[in-house]
């Protein structure tokens, strides 16, 4: 599920983008003001930003600017319902990807949601990897069966989310703060502990060798990756 920050400061708006986006399937955070908008792009993890350029005290393309300063990748729409050529061109050189004018079709925006997901994610497509194979190990992440080396296991829900994010970002390495905001969330964080038990388990798991693993590696000091088989 794709993690979107909506700000927009008109309450109507904001509840109907909010229930429309949600029944689309994405899981949306909410802010009223840049400034709480800031303070949640500093402190949580979105794949996408959804930005009214007219907010109260700090407008929209001021959080732009600051929210690149941060992160020059996430994608980000501006919506205005000011629709002037100097507009859109000052949102897109503070760094905006897309730019939607007030009165829209919420089917046109969802439509340009998914294609700079899309473009900023390749490797995840709408339905997502559903069973992944290597060596002689199996994943489903449907069913949450795994073929191990303890016969067919049904993973748990943050067993299986884990397992995918290592995989979707095989031979990348990833750290424990980023593995916390991404399967544990942002109001409860376990101890960074709970993360090296799930890696044991994984290991036990799929590696024929528990001791010297070749595929869930320890990056010393930061976090962990999956090596790819060749």
């Amino acid at each position: 599920m794709h993690r979107l920050l909506l700000v927009e400061d008109e309450e109507q708006i904001r509840n109907l983008l909010e229930l429309n986006l949600e029944m689309e399937g994405f899981e949306v955070i909410t802010a009223k003001t840049g400034k709480a908008a800031l303070d949640l792009f500093r402190g949580q993890h979105f794949d996408l930003i959804i930005l009214d350029i007219m907010l109260p005290g700090m407008d929209g393309i001021a959080v732009c600017e600051q929210m690149r300063l941060r992160n020059a990748e996430v994608p980000i729409i501006f919506l205005t319902a000011k629709d002037t050529a100097e507009e859109r061109v000052e949102g897109l050189k503070k760094g905006a990807d897309d730019y939607l004018t007030k009165p829209f079709d919420l089917e046109e925006l969802n439509i340009r949601i998914r294609n700079l997901l899309r473009r900023a994610y390749p490797d995840q497509t709408d339905q997502g990897v559903s069973t992944y194979t290597f060596d002689k190990y199996k994943v489903n992440f449907k069913t949450y069966e795994a073929l191990t080396n303890q016969g067919t296991v049904h993973l748990t829900k943050k067993e299986a989310m884990l397992l995918k994010l290592l995989i979707d970002r095989k031979n990348e390495v990833v750290s424990r703060n980023q593995i916390l905001q991404a399967v544990w969330g942002y109001d409860v964080y376990p101890s960074t502990r709970t993360v090296d038990n799930f890696i044991l388990s994984f290991r036990k798991y799929f590696e024929p060798d528990p001791k010297n693993p070749r595929h869930f590696i320890s990056i010393r000091g930061i976090g962990y990756k999956f090596a790819e088989p060749n």
